[in-house]
């Protein structure tokens, strides 16, 4: 069974490289957040911080973007126009960079490494801002919607890669991933990711697939753009492992304007995210 599974960590590049190029897909600039914290040495371990008006303490959405786990594909403001849509709402969002192929120590295990620290700084963060971490959701787009469910998956690893789990979240989004065709990246990403094959890294490739972890746990939502063919396999092994999971398919939605809550599609992802992650 477990060997089966396996193949939902290559199915997990949702876009083509064209669709990926800086600018793609950007509506608006979002406005300035209300704080850039570091999470870890190096450049790429970076969050913003986004609160929403008012005393809270409020909930989080922790972001993670796409783009094949190459650092040459999109950042973290690609998510940036999501992240202060869903703080209007009343969550405050951590919208987080990461070490990826292409920059120095990125791929496997330190992308997930980053994933799972940059989870845990909120810790670090909500002793001087308002956040609730008893209510906190991972949000994630494109491939960063496999490093959403694989953090959801953490107090099931028992692995090192885990990290300490400060922060356990009680939701997972996956918005248009983690299933799709892959060479609508590239057919090695997932190779140069994981630094080598499947079938040459079994272990690893074991520890780094969500489906692999079924049940999660946490409640989870699926938002279809482009991939709902893709995604389904997923959904089908997370509704027989017990899990609740919830489906969105806006209409006219594609692989990019889900994240753009200037669209109506967007906006549909937007509300369904806070209506459904915390009741807002």
């Amino acid at each position: 069974m477990l060997r089966s599974l396996l193949p939902l960590l290559s199915l997990t590049m949702a876009v083509p490289a064209s669709a990926q190029d800086e600018g793609a897909g950007r509506l608006a600039t979002p406005s300035s957040p209300t704080l850039v914290a570091r999470y870890g040495v190096d450049p790429q371990q970076v969050g913003e911080l986004r609160l929403p008006r008012g005393k809270g303490p409020f909930p989080v959405a922790v972001l993670l973007h796409g783009g094949c786990w190459d650092a040459s594909r999109g950042d973290l403001r690609d998510t940036a126009p999501l992240a202060e849509a869903l703080a209007a709402r009343g969550i405050a969002t951590w919208n987080i960079e990461y070490r990826r192929t292409g920059t120095a120590g990125g791929g496997w295990p330190s992308t997930f490494a980053d994933v799972a620290a940059a989870t845990d700084h909120l810790a670090v963060l909500a002793r001087t801002q308002p956040l609730d971490l008893a209510r906190v959701a991972m949000v994630g787009h494109d491939v960063g919607a496999q490093l959403a469910l694989w953090l959801a998956a953490r107090p099931k690893l028992h692995d090192p890669i885990a990290g300490t789990m400060a922060v356990r979240p009680v939701m997972a989004v996956a918005i248009d991933g983690p299933g799709a065709d892959a060479q609508r990246c590239d057919e090695s990403a997932t190779t140069r990711f994981m630094g080598g094959k499947a079938e040459e890294k079994p272990a690893a490739y074991a520890l780094a697939n969500p489906q692999a972890h079924l049940p999660l746990g946490v409640h989870q939502l699926i938002v279809v753009g482009a991939l709902g063919a893709q995604m389904a396999p997923y959904v089908q092994a997370a509704l027989a492992s017990g899990d609740t999971v919830v489906k969105l398919a806006p209409g006219g939605a594609d692989h990019r304007n889900v994240i753009m809550p200037g669209t109506p599609q967007g906006k549909q992802v937007a509300d369904f995210i806070a209506a459904q992650a915390f009741g807002e």
